[in-house]
């Protein structure tokens, strides 16, 4: 809900007139102006407001013909910008941008609304890449990815890193603590950039407008939160990885958990030596050679995008080579050079199936729409009004929603295909019953919730054995859950390979064969693919 009224102020001093950009609507039902006749007729007056504003109209809703504020029911509203989502589609526009108030002593008279409608047809269904970022803390991933989206120099101190934190205290500390998100694309071969990152319109256009996307999931460095940046790097349907490594510290054993991690989840991976303007040539050469040296010990070959150029590192980089390049936010030195592979890559993720399947990352709730469960689509397409499973629930069973409306970086579309990064609002749940690590499916499936599973692991690090009942954190696509271990034959050594069953210890979660996860209890670790479900869900 926004505090700030002079949107709607204004609005509504500008008034409905013939001729202009703001259009007044108490409510708009599917039942009354989708009807037909009505939609193209309704169609056709957005259009006009369209081009009245030249290329932008204002609709105020829940207020009647004279401009007075009447307020209407968070179900009714939610429905009333379904319908305008619809009829601005059927114009070539789209909803840009959607602000909400309560009316009355306490909201009790229910909302207002403004929403922004501009010229311009949704996002098309092409391709674009997510690149998950990974390295220590204050290496610069987060300043790295800020100057990539804005095209903007950073100030020496951190600047363009504020363009992704969203928590207060992680910009008053300077430190990440969540997966931050950015996007910027390219149009004929040219960036787009965001103008203002901290403006949601301002990412929607991002959408609207690129050809091609590059989507960033931005992780975190603090080894206090490295159970929070396996999620971003596991729980993402991610295509490339990008490991920071600054110049002025070089490699360290959480730069080596990262990239261990990294290449774990088989993800083509790009490092990044930021800082190189902090240092002189025979320190950045040092760091190189250390990078190299890391690199070679884990069967890996470096390339160096200096030496070899861009267009060979687009080439090369698969599961053998990693390229290297040198960075500085300040500078811009090297940015170019991840302009121009972000801008030629090809997508890497491969989707087995057809349909729709996502595991949820995060929950929240918008007024006047409801429970919106976030992450990135695994397979198949979504559109609104689509009928889905979610699940498991604590208990092992799946619950039937609807699919109200999907928004990508803050822009409404009305189709989402894999490798998507969106929010979708569902219809039939409320958002408290949402919990990360469940999974939207289709109406039709008939998904089977597995309290335990059979797997491969490889134990990477453990200061003895792992025995029957060990109980480490598994990290198996969005979920984070505590386990136990059966190893077959009792015990399993550091650096061993074998088969275990592994139980979840409090719920049941959606697993299938062939996912890869990555299990964690204080400095031991490792990772696994499962190989069959043991056992369905049910209380325990």
């Amino acid at each position: 809900m926004s505090a700030d009224r002079a949107v709607l102020e204004s609005a509504l001093e500008r008034g409905e007139e013939e001729g202009g950009s703001v259009e007044f609507k108490e409510r708009l039902s599917r039942d009354l102006h989708l009807a037909e006749g009505r939609l193209e007729s309704l169609a056709a007056q957005l259009r006009h407001r369209v081009l009245s504003g030249d290329g932008t109209a204002t609709y105020v809703v829940g207020v009647t013909d004279d401009g007075g504020i009447a307020g209407i029911s968070p179900g009714a509203f939610s429905e009333s910008m379904d319908v305008l989502s619809i009829l601005a589609d059927e114009a070539d526009a789209h909803i840009d941008d959607v602000e909400t108030w309560g009316v009355g002593d306490d909201g009790d008279r229910g909302l207002v609304g403004v929403a922004t409608v501009r010229t311009g047809g949704r996002l098309a269904d092409d391709d674009h890449i997510v690149v998950g970022t990974a390295g220590h803390v204050d290496h610069g991933k987060s300043t790295l990815v800020g100057s990539l989206v804005t095209g903007t120099a950073d100030d020496g101190q951190g600047g363009t890193r504020g363009f992704l934190d969203v928590q207060p205290h992680e910009v008053e500390r300077g430190l990440s603590a969540d997966l931050s998100y950015a996007v910027y694309g390219f149009t004929d071969g040219d960036a787009v950039h965001m103008d203002n990152p901290h403006r949601k319109s301002d990412r929607a256009r991002i959408v609207e407008e690129a050809d091609r996307l590059v989507s960033f999931v931005d992780t975190v460095g603090h080894e206090p939160w490295l159970r929070t940046t396996i999620r971003g790097l596991v729980g993402q349907r991610l295509d490339y990885g990008l490991l920071v490594v600054a110049a002025d510290d070089g490699p360290t054993k959480t730069t080596r958990e990262h990239l261990g991690i990294l290449l774990a989840m088989e993800l083509p991976t790009i490092v990044a030596i930021t800082k190189a303007d902090a240092v002189g040539d025979d320190r950045l050469e040092t760091v190189e050679r250390e990078v190299e040296r890391l690199l070679r010990d884990v069967d890996r070959t470096p390339l160096s995008v200096d030496r070899y150029g861009v267009e060979t590192a687009v080439e090369e980089l698969g599961d053998s080579v990693v390229p290297i390049l040198r960075t500085s936010a300040v500078t811009m030195d090297g940015l170019d050079d991840l302009d121009s592979m972000f801008e030629r890559l090809p997508k890497t993720t491969a989707h087995d199936r057809e349909d729709f399947r996502m595991y949820i990352d995060r929950t929240y709730s918008v007024t006047g729409v409801g429970a919106v469960a976030s992450g990135t689509i695994d397979s198949g397409s979504v559109e609104p009004g689509d009928e889905l499973q979610l699940g498991p629930m604590p208990d092992g069973s799946f619950r039937d929603v609807e699919v109200r409306s999907i928004e990508m970086h803050h822009h409404r579309v009305d189709r989402a295909t894999a490798g998507r990064i969106v929010g979708i609002a569902l219809k039939g749940v409320e958002e408290a019953e949402i919990d990360r690590g469940m999974a939207l499916l289709p109406a039709d499936a008939d998904p089977t919730a597995a309290r335990s599973f059979e797997a491969e692991v490889m134990v990477l690090n453990h200061p003895t054995r792992i025995r029957d009942g060990y109980e480490p954190v598994v990290h198996l696509e969005t979920a984070s859950e505590a386990v136990i271990f059966h190893p077959e034959g009792g015990q399993l050594l550091p650096g061993d390979t074998g088969t275990a069953t592994i139980e979840f210890k409090f719920r049941p979660y959606l697993v299938e064969a062939g996912q890869r996860f990555v299990f964690r209890e204080g400095q031991s670790k490792g990772v696994g693919t499962v190989l069959d479900i043991a056992d369905g869900g049910g209380e325990s």
